[in-house]
């Protein structure tokens, strides 16, 4: 099964795909909490799927409550949180884990790239990015302090539009 085929639940609890959610865009996904000293890297986000949107690009968050409950919220919390601080207008996943037991299959996929240090496995806090190649492949993994304005991230999203 390809990546981009994966079952996912979008925030308002309806089933999807990456293929569904992006078509065949680039797609950039992080897991993302409202309530971390990382959150304004939403900032970050909207500011790359607005420049990057029209070219073939787009975010996709999932929520994640895994590291130190920074993310409480209900469904419908994380919405508005989302969409009257930051202006987030780019797909939301169903709140899941990115580790553990009851790692989302997308991060099971996603967690076996390596980073710029050669290091896969767990998602060490939220905020972690992954970017996938408009064939469903992970092209590359920025760890959670590697700002989404980085130009590691900004480069690598250039070179698959």
């Amino acid at each position: 099964m390809s990546l981009r085929d994966i079952p996912l639940r979008t925030l308002a609890d309806a089933p999807t795909t990456l293929a569904e959610l992006a078509g065949d865009k680039a797609v950039l996904i992080v897991n993302v909490a409202s309530r971390c000293g990382l959150t304004p890297q939403y900032t970050g986000l909207v500011k790359l799927q607005e420049e990057y949107g029209p070219r073939g690009f787009t975010v996709v968050g999932m929520p994640c409550n895994q590291f130190m409950g920074q993310e409480p919220g209900t469904a419908e919390e994380i919405q508005e949180f989302c969409s009257t601080t930051y202006g987030v207008d780019f797909p939301l996943l169903e709140k899941s884990d990115v580790n553990g037991p009851d790692r989302h299959p997308l991060y099971e996929e996603l967690t076996r790239t390596t980073d710029a240090d050669g290091q896969a496995g767990d998602v060490q806090w939220n905020f972690e990015k992954f970017l996938v190649a408009r064939d469903g492949t992970v092209a590359a993994r920025f760890r959670p302090a590697t700002t989404p304005e980085d130009p590691a991230v900004t480069s690598a999203i250039e070179k698959l539009l």
